[in-house]
């Protein structure tokens, strides 16, 4: 999501988007309030007046809904950001956040189900499209409603005034009478995450809020102490509690369970059902611990099973871990591994990540590896930016984060990890990228729209310490950099702090393809790629995994998913379908790194429950800066 809206999609080819904006203010979770931002110069608290301040003003009097509840459910959902008609990632239009997802919504959402039989079904619950129920209950077309910030206003005012009227009969000018109005409007289908939200935007009429949105709009929501919230009302919508409160934390982190909205994933048994998990993707936030929280809560969006705090490393489980979460944007990935949000932001990670979140990570993937057989390495142990896209259009979409910034090298060695003596070995051995993070400084631009702090005004570079190695193609450091077939088809790449293509972060693997004086090839992408390596400062030779290559003269289709084929399918469920990654391959004669041996190919019907299992299998490599599937009919696999 965007920087400017804590649910709202980027629309930035490369970048990462943010999954809550940097001004989720008065988003309430476990007591800490996130402070409300100034307004820009010029725009003086005592006098807001503005355009949409009176589109608030007359859809409230139309349909008898208390002001300050309109703006403050408002406040919560968007900031009060319009977004010129665009809608977010979990496909809220307008500052009322009313819903109308797609199937291709969820097929390039971090649901990541494209080519999945069943991703109509995804995005037909009725949580998805408020817009519909708006129009009906206004007379509006759904398009006035995508575009229009005074039609989607009155739209969602006139869905709080259908929830209230079936909570008490009629309306009510007492704002605190609203609560289970407010509660409905979450869309959530768990008890706890409808109070949490009617906690946070009662907490925000109690509070006020002052803000100048991305359109200049001067905003104000005067304070009201005196609201007292009928919470009792929760009781009448009748919402089942969920159905695990109980942490799967080491208990040497701090760790409570609020869910998260039902339909960012999917209730499933793993893995007594059968589905591995063997993965665990690093994420950030690009936002608040709480705003994080509040999103994760919200119907049709994204959720990881654990978010973690900066200040102190404590944890919020929001999804169980047999359950799969929607958070990595590649259904195959999220079958099989768990998501960690740490509060931060990639483009400003070494002031966010703190040794307290380092070493909680580490003591919740130590716990979770154990329990679950999850590899120690960076195949297995990975970040959102090392995810494979599921397929060709998406791949050049693809987070990138935790960033440059997350020090792979600290994490791995607090999960005991031992890297070994830095060095290179002959061509055809397997080196771990192992660049000394404090030492390592490179120097990267970064522009607005990577920082969703607002704290950089222009494109600025940089130099900073960091967990990569640049790419270039030739043994020169004015050779281009390499540039990543699906973000610069035949042009060189960028140091721009977003541009994952270029380079290779530390702890993965790879086969050395060349020497040249001080400088190192390995094999990447289908390509030959240099790297600046005197004396194997920046890599460290590896034993133990296995070398990937063609086995025949022709070269090797890569895969982003491992579905089964079709005819594999039992009749009645609708297969999911894979194509080969279309700007990739693994060509004869280049060797690529995999550290455990193929998995068999499988999905998953939540609504059965059923497991279906492919007779084929596939290796997971480290095909470039993300990981790739290949067949192993395809290929050679020998030991190094």
């Amino acid at each position: 999501m965007s920087p400017s809206n804590s649910r709202r999609g980027d629309a930035s080819k490369h970048r990462r988007p943010a999954l809550v904006t940097a001004v989720a203010a008065l988003a309430v979770a476990g007591g800490a309030v996130v402070p409300v931002p100034a307004l820009a110069a010029g725009a003086a608290a005592g006098a807001v007046t503005s355009s949409l301040q009176q589109d608030f003003t007359a859809a409230a009097d139309a349909y008898h809904v208390p002001r300050q509840v309109l703006l403050a459910v408002a406040y919560q959902e968007s900031a009060w950001d319009t977004h010129s008609g665009q809608h977010s990632t979990d496909g809220g239009y307008g500052p009322m956040h009313l819903t109308d997802v797609t199937p291709a919504m969820m097929a390039g959402g971090d649901a990541g189900a494209a080519g999945r039989g069943d991703v109509a079904k995804l995005a037909a619950a009725p949580a998805l499209h408020t817009v519909q129920a708006a129009a009906k209950l206004t007379g509006l077309s759904a398009g006035e409603l995508h575009t229009d910030p005074a039609a989607n206003i009155r739209g969602g005012a006139a869905l709080l005034a259908s929830y209230q009227k079936a909570v008490t009969g009629a309306t009510s000018s007492d704002p605190g009478n609203w609560y289970a109005a407010v509660a409905r409007y979450s869309q959530a289908t768990e008890r706890q995450g409808a109070e949490a939200f009617a906690d946070r935007v009662f907490a925000t009429v109690k509070k006020g809020a002052l803000r100048t949105t991305a359109d200049g709009e001067h905003m104000k929501l005067a304070a009201d102490s005196d609201v007292a919230p009928a919470t009792g009302q929760l009781a009448s919508l009748d919402l089942k509690s969920a159905a695990v409160t109980a942490t799967e934390c080491p208990t040497t982190v701090a760790c409570t369970f609020v869910p998260a909205s039902p339909s960012n994933g999917q209730v499933s048994n793993r893995p007594a059902n059968g589905i591995r998990i063997d993965t665990i993707v690093i994420h950030d936030t690009e936002g608040s611990y709480d705003g994080s929280i509040a999103a994760f809560q919200q119907a049709g969006g994204s959720a990881a099973h654990y978010v973690m705090r900066s200040s102190d490393g404590a944890v919020t489980q929001m999804v169980p871990t047999k359950d799969l979460a929607f958070h990595a944007g590649n259904y195959s990935t999220n079958m099989h591994s768990i998501g960690i949000e740490h509060e931060g932001y990639a483009a400003h990670g070494a002031t966010w990540y703190t040794e307290a979140q380092y070493e909680a990570t580490a003591e919740l993937v130590k716990y979770l590896s154990a329990r679950f057989g999850i590899p120690l390495d960076r195949e297995h142990i990975i970040g959102h930016d090392n995810v494979a896209g599921p397929k060709s259009s998406l791949v050049s979409g693809m987070h990138w984060d935790p960033g440059p910034s997350w020090d792979w090298n600290h994490l791995m060695s607090l999960l005991g990890v031992d890297t070994g003596q830095h060095g290179v070995g002959p061509v055809g051995s397997v080196v771990t990228i192992a660049p000394r993070f404090a030492d390592n400084l490179q120097t990267v631009q970064i522009c607005p729209s990577d920082d969703p702090t607002g704290a950089t005004t222009a494109c600025t570079e940089t130099q900073q310490p960091s967990n990569f190695v640049y790419l270039r193609t030739g043994p020169s450091d004015t050779a281009p950099l390499f540039g990543d077939q699906a973000i610069h088809p035949g042009a060189a790449g960028t140091d721009r702090i977003n541009d994952w293509g270029s380079t290779a972060s530390a702890g993965q693997q790879f086969v050395v393809a060349d020497q040249d004086g001080d400088w190192t090839a390995i094999w990447y992408s289908g390509a030959k790629v240099w790297f600046y390596n005197p004396d194997g400062c920046n890599t460290a030779p590896a034993q133990g995994v296995k070398v990937i290559t063609a086995a025949g003269s022709s070269p090797v289709a890569v895969y982003g998913s491992s579905y089964p084929d079709a005819a594999e399918y039992p009749a009645g469920l609708s297969p999911s379908t894979q194509a080969a990654l279309s700007m990739y391959s693994v060509p004869a004669g280049q060797a690529y790194v995999a550290t455990v041996a193929p998995s068999l190919t499988d999905d998953f019907f939540p609504s059965s429950g059923t497991v279906v299992t492919g007779a084929k299998s596939m290796y997971t490599i480290q095909y470039n800066h993300r990981v790739a599937l290949v067949y192993a009919s395809d290929v050679t696999a020998t030991d190094a």
